[in-house]
C-alpha cells in the first residue's frame, strides 16, 4: 500500500482537457541517477509523473524502473525533453521515437523543446524554433505525443511560436522558486491556457537556508524544503522537485496534508531577486 496515494488525485487541467499531475520526480545527470529511488518514488510514495530529457542520459535507466514498479503504463505521466541538437523537423521526430524506443514507451505524456536556442548554423533560432514545433505538432496528431510544449521560453519565444504555427503549447516548463518568480509570464501563460511548470523549487537547495523559509518552517512544523514545494503547488504551478534520497523523495511527497497561510503566501512571493540556479534564456533571441 503506497504511503501517500492521495497524490495520484492533484492535477491540473491542460487545454486539452488532459491531467497532469501537480508533482513529479525530477531526473538528472546531475548528482547521479538511483534506481532504487525512482522505483521507490513509484510504488511507496505515490508519484505517478516523471520528468526527463534525452540530455539526462537515463531514458533506458527509467524504462527499467518503470518496469520494475509493475505500474501500468496508462497510470503514468511520464514528460521527456528534445535537446537542441536535434532540432530541425526529421532530427525532432526522430529523436522522440527513439527516446521512445529507449525507455520502452510507445508514447509520450508531454514532450518538451529544451532550450529555445537552437545548436544549428545557417538560420535563425525563431525559424529552427517554428520547423522543429512542426514537427511537434504532427507527433502530437499522430498519438506520438499525447501533449506538446516547451521548456525555458519567455513571452517573446511564445509569441513568435504562436504567429508562425498552429498548436499552442499547451505546457511551459521554467525555472520556478521564490528567488524566481516569473509573474510576468506566469500570467501571460494563464491567458494563453498555457499550464506553468516549475523546475528547481529548492533553488538547488539555496531557498532552503533562508530566514523567511525557515520562520515558516517552523511555524508548520514542516521542512524547508516541504514548505518551498507547498508555495509552488499552493500557486497552481506543476512542480517537478529532484532528488535520489528515499528520504527526501518521501518529504518532498507529504505536501498535501497541510496549508500556507496567506500572510505565508506573501513572505515567500517577496522574496524574488529575479536570480537564476540554472540556464538563463534571457538574451536567447
Amino acid at each position: 500500500m503506497p504511503l501517500f496515494p492521495a497524490l495520484s488525485c492533484a492535477t491540473v487541467q491542460l487545454s486539452n482537457a488532459l491531467e497532469i499531475p501537480i508533482l513529479g520526480l525530477g531526473t538528472s545527470h546531475n548528482g547521479g541517477y538511483s534506481h532504487d529511488a525512482v522505483v521507490y518514488a513509484l510504488t511507496e510514495c505515490g508519484i505517478r509523473h516523471l520528468d526527463t530529457a534525452k540530455h539526462y542520459g537515463c531514458e533506458e535507466k527509467l524504462g527499467e524502473a518503470i518496469k520494475e514498479s509493475g505500474l501500468l503504463r496508462s497510470d503514468l505521466w511520464l514528460t521527456n525533453k528534445l535537446w537542441p541538437g536535434d532540432y530541425g523537423y526529421k532530427a525532432a521526430k526522430k529523436a522522440c521515437l527513439d527516446s521512445c524506443t529507449a525507455m520502452g514507451v510507445e508514447y509520450f505524456d508531454l514532450y518538451l523543446m529544451h532550450w529555445p536556442e537552437s545548436l544549428k548554423v545557417g538560420s535563425s533560432n525563431r525559424e529552427i524554433r517554428a520547423e522543429t514545433w512542426r514537427a511537434l505538432e504532427d507527433l502530437y496528431k499522430e498519438g506520438v505525443c499525447h501533449a506538446i510544449g516547451v521548456s525555458n521560453f519567455l513571452v517573446r519565444h511564445l509569441e513568435q511560436l504562436k504567429e508562425d504555427c498552429n498548436v499552442v503549447p499547451h505546457v511551459n516548463q521554467v525555472e520556478y522558486h521564490p528567488f524566481q518568480q516569473p509573474n510576468r509570464l506566469m500570467e501571460y501563460c494563464q491567458k494563453d491556457g498555457i499550464v506553468f511548470e516549475g523546475y528547481s523549487p529548492l533553488a538547488k537547495g539555496q531557498v532552503l537556508s533562508d530566514p523567511v523559509v525557515q520562520q515558516i518552517a517552523k511555524k508548520h512544523r514542516r521542512t524547508a524544503a516541504q514548505i518551498c514545494i507547498r508555495w509552488s503547488i499552493q500557486n497552481g504551478v506543476v512542480t517537478i522537485p529532484k532528488s535520489i534520497k528515499k528520504n527526501r523523495i518521501q518529504e518532498n511527497c507529504q505536501v498535501f496534508g497541510f496549508q500556507l497561510d496567506e500572510e505565508d503566501m506573501v513572505a515567500l512571493g517577496n522574496l524574488h531577486d529575479g536570480r537564476h540556479v540554472t540556464w538563463d534564456p534571457t538574451n536567447v533571441e
